[in-house]
């Protein structure tokens, strides 16, 4: 069995309401060294069988599904 990790975030063009009122939530509890804060999602997949066939549905599955392609982007990490 193997885990596929995926990463979920908004492209730099889009605007991060969360993550910038966590930056200045930040600021304001005296961390002044964070100048970014990007929010996303994170989804851990086990799979069975071939690894690059999971891989596979599992990158159609992040692009049709788990990540919004007009405004997210998406990383996939294997694990086994």
């Amino acid at each position: 069995m193997a885990k596929i990790e995926v990463y979920v975030t908004y492209k730099d063009s889009i605007l991060d309401p969360q993550g910038q009122a966590v930056q200045k939530a930040a600021a304001k509890l005296g961390f002044d060294q964070i100048s970014g804060v990007r929010i996303g999602k994170y989804f851990e997949i086990e799979v069975t069988g071939d690894v690059a066939s999971a891989q596979e549905q599992v990158e159609k599955l992040s692009n049709e599904l788990l990540a919004n392609p007009n405004m997210e982007t998406y990383r996939v990490e294997v694990s086994e």
